[in-house]
């Protein structure tokens, strides 16, 4: 099966932080599929800016060599690739001065393409770079887009996204959420509104809970420094987890049209149950992972790591949510993220209520109830788990089983990257997959609570063995409710 790739209209693209982790890893690997697939037109072009002084030589080799290593050895066409080059330049410019700023809009000045401002830096540099963009002229007709996190806390968020607003009006900027992206969220939304068989079970009277799993081997790698001013609440679940939340529980929206489904999921942020002082310790577990094991051999500790003892910083977070509508009351959503897990996985699992009374004697072995799962990475798919007689004679035997239909085999394409379809919606100008300020602000407003109930007690996180599921505490907090953590089932 060929994937349908249709063009996209002819753009000027800035990538600001191009020679930063994240235009080297993901930008650059993605614009190449895209160019190699025929998608992006003759006329396009791609610019890199950072302070490094640089010429565009030798940011085309550093494009080469990020194509090298990026880049799946059986995808490298030489062709393509000296195609692809051909369209990059580069320009020096100082995000927080003027050096540079004036090359840069000369450089645009009589562009009649769609111009896209990407600002693939630190978050610190989102505002001093929209107010530069908007003094030298290039804001009135650029489409911007954030990277998160936007801000650290809801006072922040709403400083950062008044100054965007200052310069760029709403329908022009675009707030990433790469987990928007994947194939399999998408999918998600095809699953519910386009079969008639889930939408009439999908509420409270049938299902019986949610979970939601990001789960990460790694530690903190070079991410230490930022890591400790953030920790996983602020870095996945208020932005990941929670957008995740929003598909899995939103309404069916009108249209598909942008606006349309945000405000949707807007609903769901407005309708989470909030988390107060006095029920944080039964809905919210952190912890922090000690020396232990990987896949590679022994790790050291989060505070080894970080080189700082008495950090207090969560590297697990788990959260026990409650959506305060009609069709979600009394389901509870089970949250869960961690680094030095045990597998690198992110999933959504739809467990179904049991049946309401059994046929089968106890010979046949336990009915369990069904469960959809949404795995997400690393092997994107949907599995459909029910109940069939185990085959061969000797009486009725029940077994679980899976319908499952990985990605990979059934279409037999390569699964394009998050950032692909992203980087191509900018252009298109759809921001159905980004999240609208008051979005954000209303994550920050649920998260919030709990930030400032940790902050304000001298309770540590509970410590866990990298390697493991995190602290013992997250297996109580979901096992009170007599439910346990998915696991795969063989």
């Amino acid at each position: 099966m060929v994937a349908q790739v249709i063009a996209v209209e002819p753009f000027d693209l800035v990538v600001f932080g191009a020679t930063g982790d994240l235009a080297i890893r993901k930008l650059i690997p993605a614009l190449y599929h895209r160019d190699a697939d025929g998608q992006i037109p003759a006329e396009a072009t791609i610019t890199g800016v950072s302070r490094r002084n640089l010429s565009s030589e030798a940011f085309r080799a550093m494009a080469r060599e990020a194509i090298g290593t990026h880049v799946g050895a059986s995808d490298h066409e030489a062709a393509a690739i000296e195609r692809f080059l051909a369209r990059i330049s580069y320009i020096p410019v100082n995000a927080t001065g003027e050096e540079g700023w004036a090359e840069l809009a000369a450089h645009f000045a009589d562009t009649k393409r769609i111009l896209v401002c990407y600002l693939s830096t630190g978050p610190d540099l989102f505002v001093p770079i929209c107010e530069r963009l908007g003094a030298c002229g290039l804001a009135a007709k650029a489409r911007l887009v954030v990277e998160k996190p936007i801000g650290k806390n809801l006072d922040s968020a709403r400083a950062v996204n008044d100054a965007i607003g200052r310069h760029f009006p709403e329908s022009r900027v675009y707030r990433i959420d790469h987990y928007l992206g994947k194939e399999t969220v998408q999918n998600l939304m095809a699953l519910r509104f386009a079969n008639a068989l889930f939408e009439p079970v999908w509420n409270a009277a049938h299902i019986d809970h949610v979970q939601i799993t990001v789960a990460e081997t790694l530690g903190v790698e070079g991410r230490a420094g930022y890591y400790d001013t953030a920790g996983a609440l602020r870095d996945m679940v208020q932005n990941h987890i929670l957008q995740l939340l929003c598909l899995v529980a939103m309404e069916p929206p009108p249209t598909l049209a942008a606006d349309a489904v945000r405000d949707e999921k807007l609903k769901v942020l407005q309708a989470l149950a909030p988390i107060t002082p006095e029920n944080v310790r039964d809905s919210a577990v952190r912890g922090q992972y000690r020396a232990g094991a990987s896949a590679s051999g022994a790790v050291p500790g989060y505070l080894e790591e970080l080189g700082n003892p008495d950090s207090h910083t969560e590297t697990f977070v788990a959260l026990r949510a409650e959506i305060a509508n009609w069709r979600w009351a009394g389901v509870p959503f089970y949250l869960r993220t961690g680094k030095r897990l045990p597998s690198r996985v992110s999933e959504i699992v739809v467990a179904f209520r049991p049946i309401p009374h059994s046929v089968f004697d106890k010979s046949a072995g336990p009915v369990r109830s069904n469960r959809l799962v949404i795995r997400l990475q690393p092997d994107e798919g949907v599995k459909l788990w029910l109940m069939i007689k185990d085959p061969g004679p000797g009486g009725m035997r029940l077994r679980r089983v899976p319908l499952d239909m990985s990605f990979a085999e059934t279409f037999a394409v390569r699964n394009p990257d998050a950032y692909e379809r992203l980087l191509m919606d900018v252009v298109r100008g759809n921001q159905t997959l980004f999240m609208r300020r008051d979005e954000v602000e209303a994550a920050w407003s649920w998260v919030e609570p709990i930030l400032q109930f940790w902050a304000s007690t001298d309770d540590a996180p509970r410590a866990y063995t990298a390697g493991t599921w995190g602290p013992t505490a997250s297996v109580a907090m979901i096992a009170k409710d007599r439910r346990t953590w998915h696991e795969e089932m063989v």
